[in-house]
C-alpha cells in the first residue's frame, strides 16, 4: 500500500479538508491466469475497527486505488482494507490495511487587507455582521452566513464595564 507503514496506534494523518489517495501494488505469482476480485472496505475505529461504514458515492475505487474526497470522512481513525480474492480459488485471498486519522484543518484568520482585526462601529452606525464574507470553515461543505440580531435599543446609552 502506498502510503504505507501505518498502524492503529500510528495512523497516517490527513486533514478533513484534504483529498487523499491510497494506492496498492498487487503482484500475482501464479501460472494460472485467473481473475481476481478486489474490494475496499472502510472501517471506523472508535474502540476497535469492527464498524464498517458505507462507501459514499463520491469515494472512487478502482482495482488498486482508493480516492477519498475532502470532507467525506468525519473526524476519527479509520482502517482502509483491501481484500484480493482469486476468482477460481475463493479460499486464496490476501488482505492488506492502511490506518488513517482524519484531523481538523486548523483555524486561519483571513483579515481584510489594510483592515482591522476586530469589530468596530461608530456612534449611530449600523453594525453589520457578515461572517461568510471573510470567514470559512475548511472542514465543512458550506458556511451558514445567516445571522439574526435584534437591536431595538434606540436612544438609550449602553455602558460596558471591563
Amino acid at each position: 500500500m502506498i502510503p504505507g507503514g501505518s498502524t492503529l496506534l500510528n495512523p497516517l494523518r490527513f486533514r478533513r479538508s484534504q483529498d487523499f489517495y491510497i494506492i496498492s501494488i498487487i503482484e500475482l505469482n501464479c501460472n494460472d491466469s485467473t481473475l481476481t476480485n478486489k474490494q475496499w472496505i472502510i472501517k471506523n475505529c472508535t474502540t476497535n475497527c469492527l464498524n464498517t461504514i458505507q462507501l459514499d458515492s463520491t469515494v472512487q475505487t478502482t482495482s488498486s486505488e482508493l480516492y477519498i474526497p475532502a470532507r467525506t470522512l468525519s473526524f476519527g481513525t479509520y482502517e482502509l482494507e483491501l481484500t484480493v480474492t482469486m476468482s477460481n480459488y475463493s479460499w486464496l485471498k490476501a488482505v492488506s490495511s492502511v490506518y488513517v486519522q482524519i484531523t481538523p484543518s486548523g483555524i486561519t484568520a483571513n483579515l481584510v487587507q489594510l483592515g482591522t482585526s476586530m469589530i468596530t462601529s461608530g456612534h449611530q452606525q449600523d453594525l453589520k455582521l457578515d461572517p461568510g464574507t471573510y470567514s470559512v470553515n475548511p472542514d465543512e461543505d458550506t458556511f451558514d452566513t445567516n445571522v439574526n440580531f435584534d437591536c431595538s435599543l434606540k436612544n438609550e446609552n449602553l455602558f460596558f464595564q471591563i
